[in-house]
Formats: structure tokens, sequence, C-alpha cells
């Protein structure tokens, strides 16, 4: 049996992120989203609640399950989950030079967890977790690059972000020449 891992912090998961996860279920056995929580990062969502976003989003996906850790390197976890690959996406050049250093350094650690790299399609290749918080916190519509239940708690928890509003410093008018 093939065990793939594809980690992640997903705060939030994509559309992007989905497309991996899915994409990546077709290729191998088992698919086990590793759910990584880094202490130096803010993160928006907590890990319950990443945890449970993610769940809800793959749960169409039948050999795929999520699993949470803190600490240690990815390739550890993927072997101790008996995973022999750890999947990435590249949405662009600079992903793939970024990728490529990190399989250089995971084949390091452990030489019997192989990287595989998936490139992005098209209508993901802009799409990121950051950006998709900036748009949901200034009242963008992100409905087209993340799953309806992650558009919604996006929804929620910048509901009463000041950010929302427009204020201008002077008021424009119309002038007529």
């Amino acid at each position: 049996m093939r065990k793939a891992v594809v980690a992640g912090s997903f705060d939030p998961i994509t559309n992007g992120h989905l497309d991996i996860i899915e994409r990546s279920s077709e290729l191998f056995d088992e698919v086990i989203v590793v759910l990584s929580h880094n202490v130096q990062k803010n993160y928006l969502f907590s890990l319950d609640e990443r945890k449970l976003l993610v769940e809800k989003v793959i749960a169409h996906v039948p050999n795929a399950k999520v699993v949470a850790v803190s600490g240690g390197l990815t390739v550890e976890a993927a072997a101790q989950l008996g995973a022999s690959v750890l999947v990435r996406g590249v949405r662009n050049a600079t992903d793939f030079e970024y990728e490529a250093t990190l399989a250089s350094h995971n084949r390091v650690q452990n030489s019997k967890v192989e990287t595989v790299l998936l490139l992005s399609k098209e209508e993901y290749r802009f799409v990121s977790s950051s950006m998709m918080k900036e748009l949901a916190r200034f009242g963008g519509a992100v409905t087209s690059f993340v799953p309806s239940v992650v558009a919604d708690a996006l929804q929620e928890k910048y509901k009463d972000a000041p950010e929302r509003t427009i204020k201008m410093e002077e008021e424009i008018t119309d002038v007529k020449g």
C-alpha cells in the first residue's frame, strides 16, 4: 500500500489545496493530510478549527484522512505515519525552487521518503491562504477560491473587521469641465 502525505498549515484550506489532495488520492492508496502547527506563526484559525475545516472539505475523498501534528520535521512525521511520499503543490517557479531545496533537505533527513511535486492547475496558480485571508478581511469575494464551508468561516472571522469599510479622507466630487 502506497501512502502519501500532503502537508501544510491550511490556514485556511483553499481550492488549490483541495485539488492537490484529490489528485494525490488518485495516485496513492492512502493520502494523509498532515496539518502542521508552527508555534512561531500567527494563525487566523486554531488548530482544531483548521482540522475541522479540512475534514469537512475532504469528506468526499474516501482514501484521505487528516492528522494534526505539532513540532518535528514533516519528513519524519511522514515516516512515522508509514508514508513513503511527500506530495507538494507547485504554483510557480518560486515555489519550485523552494520545494526542490526542501526535497533535498528531506532526502538527507530520511532517504526512504520521496518528494513528488504536482503542478497546480492554472486556475489555482495565484491562490494562497494568505491572499484569501486578506481578501476576506477587506470584504472581497473568496467563494471562487475556497470551499463554501471555508468562505463561511472566513466571513464569520472577519464580519466585524474595521478594514471592510472604505473611509475617505476627503469627499471626491464629480468635476465637469
